[in-house]
């Protein structure tokens, strides 16, 4: 059933402690699937197999307030944002917010080695995610599908198993080749995306480092060695200008790799990023692509792009923040149809239950119309949503 929206948080979390939807786990990989442990300190502490144990950090937060939060413990039991639906329904109440977009960064946390239990895993989570969680409402708990990354043959199956289930979007966490860059291999993945119209979202960023040379950002088609090799990598050259973790790395991958000429229709939303550093962002690489172009198709073999590196990002690119007061004075600059507001809830940027207190702020002199667009209706249209004007 179509529902008004007037605030849509595009980038909330799912931070219910996993034993909520272990039961979907089929038995034979339930004991290797992430699980909740309590602590002497009376604290709760999260075990995945081939990783550390994990008794904190930044994603248990909602409500608790800067004076009190302790970045070394967790407790679910007494965390806003990490309890039943039902509960999520009442804080998005107390929060102003109609609906939230609910991405899941905790059930990747691990590093089981086999691929059927890893794969069976996820598969359980996006199970209970859209069949049970988001069942309960589905027009406001708007649930991401989690991919396994375990190559492009098994992104394209869970996606489309994520779209047989009403999942809205799915979130890439890495490249389906499990490559550090694009390949040929991942478009199978993107033609999948642009066939299936489902939503792709990157929260933050993929993570390759842009200022280390020693993880590979490009596989180029020629590859000189010696003194041939050139001293600077291309696309380190155009992401530097932006820090990696606001997904400048992948964004630039994907535009040098002509990504964006062989799907044209294709659009991705990076999430939590914040917009101020977007159009500086977007100055530089024309700029690093104007002066390197030509070197980089003789010594790399690049062929030069039909457009400018901006061109394609302006119109494939959606880029979530949470609070940007800079960002709103620039928003011109990058699009304002292209920028979707969140509330981070429960992690620790969120200002729940003052989520619109603090969104009137930063919004200060913002017309009506973008205002409109930022909290709504970009997310409105980006994930396919079921709308009705007041």
């Amino acid at each position: 059933m179509a529902r008004t929206y007037n605030y849509i948080s595009a980038d909330a979390h799912f931070e219910s402690p996993p034993e909520t939807w272990a039961h979907r786990i089929p038995p034979q990989y339930r004991d290797r699937a992430p699980h909740r442990i309590k602590l002497p300190n009376g604290g709760d502490a999260i075990v995945s197999e081939g990783r550390p144990i994990n008794s904190g950090g930044t994603g248990l937060y909602g409500g608790i307030g800067p004076e009190k939060f302790d970045p070394t413990r967790y407790d679910f039991d007494a965390t806003p944002g990490c309890g039943t639906p039902q509960q999520r329904l009442q804080e998005q109440d107390q929060d102003g917010v109609d609906a939230e977009v609910l991405f899941a960064l905790g059930v990747r946390q691990t590093s089981i080695k086999s691929r059927d239990a890893f794969h069976a895993i996820i598969r359980a989570y996006n199970d209970y995610l859209a069949e049970e969680y988001c069942a309960v409402d589905p027009d406001r708990l708007i649930g991401v599908g989690v991919l396994p990354s375990v190559g492009a043959e098994g992104d394209v199956a869970e996606m489309t198993h994520c779209a047989e289930l009403g999942l809205k979007a799915v979130c890439l966490t890495a490249y389906p080749s499990g490559k550090n860059y694009p390949t040929e291999e991942d478009d199978r993945f993107w033609a999948a995306v642009v066939d299936l119209d489902m939503p792709v979202t990157i929260h933050t960023s993929l993570m390759a480092k842009v200022g280390d040379r020693e993880v590979a950002l490009y596989k180029y088609p020629l590859d000189p060695q010696g003194e041939a090799k050139p001293p600077t990598d291309y696309v380190q050259r155009l992401a530097r200008q932006a820090p990696y973790h606001s997904g400048s790395v992948e964004a630039s991958q994907l535009v040098v790799s002509g990504l964006f000429d062989r799907f044209p229709t294709l659009r991705i939303y990076w999430a939590e990023n914040n917009i101020g550093w977007i159009p500086y962002y977007y100055e530089q690489m024309d700029h690093e692509y104007e002066v390197n172009r030509f070197w980089v198709q003789r010594s790399l073999g690049l062929p030069l792009l039909k457009n400018r590196p901006s061109e394609y990002l302006r119109e494939a690119a959606y880029w979530g923040f949470f609070e940007d007061a800079f960002g709103m004075r620039v928003r011109d600059e990058i699009g304002v149809d292209r920028i979707l507001w969140s509330t981070d809830f429960p992690h620790l940027v969120t200002r729940w239950p003052h989520s619109l207190e603090t969104w009137e702020k930063q919004a200060a002199g913002v017309p009506e119309a973008d205002r409109r667009k930022m909290v709504a209706d970009n997310a409105i249209g980006f994930f396919h949503l079921d709308h009705v004007p007041a």
